[in-house]
């Protein structure tokens, strides 16, 4: 079967992350407290390094982890799939509050100086875990990742609509102002350059050949059969279509619209991407199930990339704006040259 698991490169970004954790802090100077920032439209200004953070979502957790900050960690929520191999242990020892959405008493409930979360929708104006005003009014500081807010609006109940292009220099930023709030510059500085450098080379390994291919980016379904999450036109995918050089099937700024096969076939994308995930919300969360359904439904088995096989299975969180996003850019470069398609 010709599709590529992006394993090889989940175990790259986890060897990356811990080779950049601890270089030593020699250069980088040292943060003045009180140290204020202004983070998807709130100052917030901390009086010292945070000592008991929780992390809401998969994504902030892992950059956590990387900047070498687990042991300021006291909880978790919201998770997708495996953490970075990397984190294994040192993640079976802090407690999960959640696989999805925690309760607040339970956020607040870890006496946490600082509330770090990768997704407005779980800390924001309408937070589903609580908004960024009920944890201040409790002394608790809140940290949202700039990916989900920056020319992004959060307000529709859905995944949220952004109206320009994902790029990694939002992730870029994220850790370096999580690295600069907790004192660890250095180690910020280092994960940057590591993930830089595979952002250019992965983009460099095609040299441009695969211009205008047309690529889908298929997350999950409410109904397996039903219309399908694919990636919009602004989203991380897009980003790394665009870093490539291929084309998007989708036009729409919404983060991952739900659109129909039939919309998709006029498409007719020549490789598929297939989210992988641990979680089952959705039949069709399950990449078996997806790739059962393009082979056997009237419609899509007339796809070009279906009849040729070309599925890339990717890590979902790969498909998120996180560090892991870098695994998807090589991993989508590695199924392109794989099916033949880099001219």
């Amino acid at each position: 079967m010709n599709r590529i698991i992006l394993r090889t490169a989940l175990l790259s970004i986890a060897t990356a992350c811990t080779f950049t954790t601890f270089l030593p802090s020699a250069q980088a100077a040292a943060t003045t407290y009180p140290l204020t920032i202004t983070n998807c439209g709130q100052q917030v200004t901390f009086d010292s390094a945070p000592k008991k953070t929780v992390s809401i979502g998969q994504g902030m957790t892992e950059i956590l982890y990387s900047l070498g900050l687990a042991d300021k960690v006291v909880g978790t929520a919201v998770w997708v799939g495996p953490v970075l191999p990397a984190y294994a242990e040192v993640n079976k020892g802090i407690k999960r509050l959640a696989d999805n959405d925690p309760s607040f008493e339970s956020v607040v409930g870890q006496e946490p100086d600082l509330v770090a979360a990768e997704f407005e929708w779980h800390v924001g104006t309408q937070g589903s875990v609580g908004k960024r005003e009920q944890f201040a009014g409790l002394g608790i500081k809140t940290y949202v990742s700039p990916a989900d807010c920056v020319a992004k609006t959060n307000t529709n109940g859905g995944d949220g609509v952004r109206s320009e292009l994902f790029t990694m220099e939002l992730i870029y930023r994220e850790i370096a102002e999580l690295a600069e709030i907790y004192d660890v510059q250095d180690r910020g500085s280092a994960l940057i350059d590591t993930l830089k450098k595979r952002e250019a080379d992965a983009a460099a390994s095609l040299g441009g050949s695969a211009k205008d291919l047309p690529i889908a980016f298929w997350f999950s379904s409410k109904e397996v059969a039903g219309d399908a999450f694919i990636a919009g036109k602004n989203s991380a995918p897009a980003y790394i279509l665009k870093m490539l050089g291929a084309r998007n099937v989708v036009s729409t700024e919404e983060e991952w619209p739900l659109v129909g096969w039939e919309t998709i076939a006029q498409a007719n994308p020549a490789v598929i991407v297939i989210a992988n995930m641990d979680r089952r919300r959705y039949t069709a969360d399950d990449p078996k199930a997806k790739i059962d359904f393009l082979e056997k439904d009237p419609v899509t088995s007339q796809l070009d990339a279906v009849k040729n096989r070309r599925f890339v299975e990717m890590d979902a969180q790969s498909m998120n704006p996180t560090i892991r996003t870098i695994d998807g850019l090589e991993g989508l470069a590695a199924g392109i040259k794989s099916f033949g398609l880099a001219k």
